[in-house]
């Protein structure tokens, strides 16, 4: 979380009442991963369309050499130290090992392609970045395509991970690509009601990397999810539902509010919450896709509703589908969608 992220959420909420809650670091996050998650959903429809003009390979090393460093992440991936660790093994214990490794530094190309065989195990791209890049994210490709569901949040020492979904079935090699050189992606509302701008990039080193994971022998259970709270920051929970990522794709709900508006939130457990997406229609009217799914395991509840305007007083409609970005075999998502309403 970057001090201008922090500003962007300040500022969103200067003009709403105090919560009266002094921990609000939790749910101040979690609304920063999901407001990126929006911007890339939106950003992203458009960009699916365009083609990526492969590069040259720029630092790259292929199929690192033996007695490669292990890490065992006690954690979910996107928790682990700064880094790209030749191996390690997730929390779930699937294993991770890195295919090819580059950098795009903050002078020089601005973009890098690695090219790496592919066994049929899923892949999965990484990326670290020292600086606070908030727009020119790295772009993701496959053999020149855009991978809408690769695309990783902004800078950060943390290490982040997101699925590659456009591998070709059956073949031996592909080539990805990490582009800074797209812009205008996504935009910041600085006022309530105010236009939505694009931020001034900021210059970043980008380390970046592919990675194969071995899926688990077993289905691994996900945990029971924590009961959304009955009511927060004047909002009441009236309805909600949960499933299995599995085996449970989609869930209706109807509720009445006197006021005309109602929030949405999603819970998750499981390694994999990050990129599950929610589609939504309200009263049969679709409403934007909700990308990656909150963690709660301890602390404030990190509310991150999306709120919609519905007949005050009406019976209202909710249904939902749920899928992945990327392959999830054996390790599946326990998910729970509530509704507020005021």
């Amino acid at each position: 979380m970057t001090v201008q992220d922090l500003r962007d959420v300040l500022r969103e909420r200067a003009e709403a009442p105090s919560p009266g809650n002094p921990n609000r670091h939790d749910q101040v996050s979690a609304r920063i991963r999901r407001t990126r998650l929006r911007r890339r959903a939106t950003a992203g429809a458009g960009a699916a369309a365009a083609a990526f003009v492969a590069s040259a390979v720029v630092g790259v090393l292929l199929l690192p050499g033996t007695a490669p460093e292990v890490i065992s992440a006690a954690r979910v991936v996107q928790e682990m130290p700064a880094g790209l660790p030749e191996k390690f093994t997730a929390g779930d214990g699937t294993a991770y090992r890195r295919l090819a490794v580059g950098t795009i530094k903050k002078e020089g190309a601005k973009k890098v392609s690695l090219t790496v065989p592919v066994s049929g195990k899923p892949l999965d791209v990484a990326m670290t970045c020292d600086g606070e890049d908030f727009v020119n994210t790295p772009r993701v490709s496959v053999n020149g395509n855009a991978d809408t569901g690769a695309q990783v949040l902004p800078c950060g020492k943390a290490m982040e991970l997101r699925p590659l979904s456009l591998v070709r079935r059956g073949a031996t090699e592909a080539t990805v690509t990490f582009d800074t050189t797209v812009v205008g992606r996504g935009c910041v509302q600085r006022k309530k009601d105010g236009p939505c701008v694009t931020p001034e990039p900021k210059v970043a080193t980008w380390n970046v990397a592919v990675y194969e994971w071995t899926p688990p022998a077993r289905r691994v259970e996900p945990e029971p999810v924590k009961d959304f709270p009955d009511r927060v920051d004047g909002w009441k929970l009236a309805r909600s539902a949960a499933g299995v990522s599995d085996r449970d794709s989609s869930f209706t709900l109807v509720v009445k509010s006197a006021s005309g508006k109602i929030g949405m939130d999603q819970l998750c457990t499981g390694d994999l919450a990050a990129r599950m997406w929610f589609k939504i229609r309200v009263n049969g009217t679709d409403a934007p896709m909700v990308g990656g799914c909150n963690v709660w395991k301890s602390g404030d509840y990190p509310m991150a509703l999306s709120e919609y305007d519905v007949p005050k007083g009406s019976r209202v409609t909710i249904t939902g589908k749920i899928g992945f970005w990327g392959e999830y075999t054996h390790r599946p998502v326990r998910w729970s969608a509530g509704v507020y309403v005021k």
